[in-house]
């Protein structure tokens, strides 16, 4: 494993100005809160899976994850601040059968 002695910059510190959500992302937001399953979450901190099925293979595995954990807490009423592991997985999916999913752990 390589380290680089920097500060990581966060997504808030990477933008100037106030950021607005589209109308695109509104819709999805609504339609994830609608669709997500009921679940009791354990305690923290957390492991958290998440995994795409992506139609294009041009898709970056990173960028639906700050989108669906900031969803996630939201719905589940958790501060992301908790979760302290994440693994991500992407798989390429014929158009039309692209998914998310996704599991939330307590980190041993």
């Amino acid at each position: 494993m390589h380290k680089v002695e920097i500060k990581p910059l966060s997504v808030n510190e990477a933008w100037k100005g106030r950021r607005y959500k589209t109308d695109k992302y509104k819709s999805y937001q609504r339609n994830l809160l609608y669709l997500l399953p009921r679940i009791k979450l354990p305690e923290p901190p957390y492991t958290v899976y998440y995994e795409f099925g992506f139609s294009s293979a041009a898709s970056d595995i990173d960028n639906p994850v700050k989108l669906l954990q900031d969803i996630l807490q939201k719905k589940y009423g958790f501060d992301d601040k908790l979760v302290h592991e994440m693994l991500v997985r992407k798989y390429k999916v014929k158009k039309g059968n692209e998914y998310i999913r996704f599991k939330i752990e307590h980190l041993e």
